[in-house]
């Protein structure tokens, strides 16, 4: 009992990590509020305060980026991305890294939306060049802000879709947010137990298939006190296969 007590209680601390702050374009107060407490979250595992969440936009307006990978490099956007994929096919996203290569099997049919975010912006090389900025051991490896600080963005957020509790597993993917609806670019890998455990809040996307030796490998970079590894660990491209 003791032990279950300990695991609820280092969960809890953690998942401040996967809290990220929209840098949309709103600039109301609300908005403000948002980043300001969503950031104190990224900076300081533990804080338990809960985003003001943003209203997620119901149709996407943004154009589809070529199926081949030829659209030039876009880091800001106007609005949610079309949907531009087929959740009958089937999509791998291959993440190399400057520390080795591993691919993610993308789960279209269970998270359409959140799939095809994610090869929206690999198709507009949005994460070439990104780096994993927070890093916590037997926790996950947390990638995809441009600003590389935890509180960046694409421009818009779009809803959430969430698992069922205990979906979460080692070398699950899935979207880091601000609270309820605030999904953009920041995605995760979960590396251990406390990941597992995590509540199903996140929206679950995907798991890696080949290379989770080279997320290991990430998973225990040295970190500083805010959990940012000492040496940047760079996504240097994400391709699309789809099938």
């Amino acid at each position: 009992m003791i032990n279950s007590v300990i695991v609820a209680a280092v969960v809890a601390a953690l998942i401040g990590g996967i809290l990220f702050a929209s840098s949309g374009s709103d600039t109301t107060d609300s908005a403000d509020s948002t980043t300001t407490t969503a950031a104190t979250a990224t900076t300081a595992p533990g804080e338990s305060t809960v985003p003001t969440t943003a209203a997620p936009e119901v149709e996407g307006t943004s154009a589809c980026p070529a199926a081949d990978g030829s659209s030039e490099r876009k880091t800001t956007f106007d609005g949610v991305p079309k949907m531009c994929i087929d959740a009958a096919k089937s999509y791998t996203a291959e993440v190399e890294t400057n520390m080795g290569s591993f691919k993610l099997q993308l789960d279209a049919a269970k998270a359409p939306k959140t799939v095809n975010n994610f090869v929206f912006l690999a198709r507009y090389h949005y994460y070439d060049g990104l780096t994993f900025h927070r890093i916590i051991k037997d926790f996950m490896i947390q990638g995809g802000d441009p600003e590389g600080t935890g509180t960046g963005g694409p421009g818009y957020q779009f809803a959430d879709e969430l698992p069922q509790s205990g979906e979460y597993q080692k070398y699950s993917v899935a979207m880091a947010n601000a609270g309820a609806n605030t999904n953009g670019s920041q995605f995760f890998v979960i590396t251990g137990d406390q990941g597992v455990a995590l509540p199903p809040s996140y929206s679950l996307f995907g798991k890696a298939i080949d290379g989770t030796d080279v997320i290991d490998k990430i998973g225990v970079v040295p970190t500083n006190s805010d959990d940012k590894p000492n040496a940047d660990v760079v996504m240097k491209k994400v391709t699309i296969t789809e099938a």
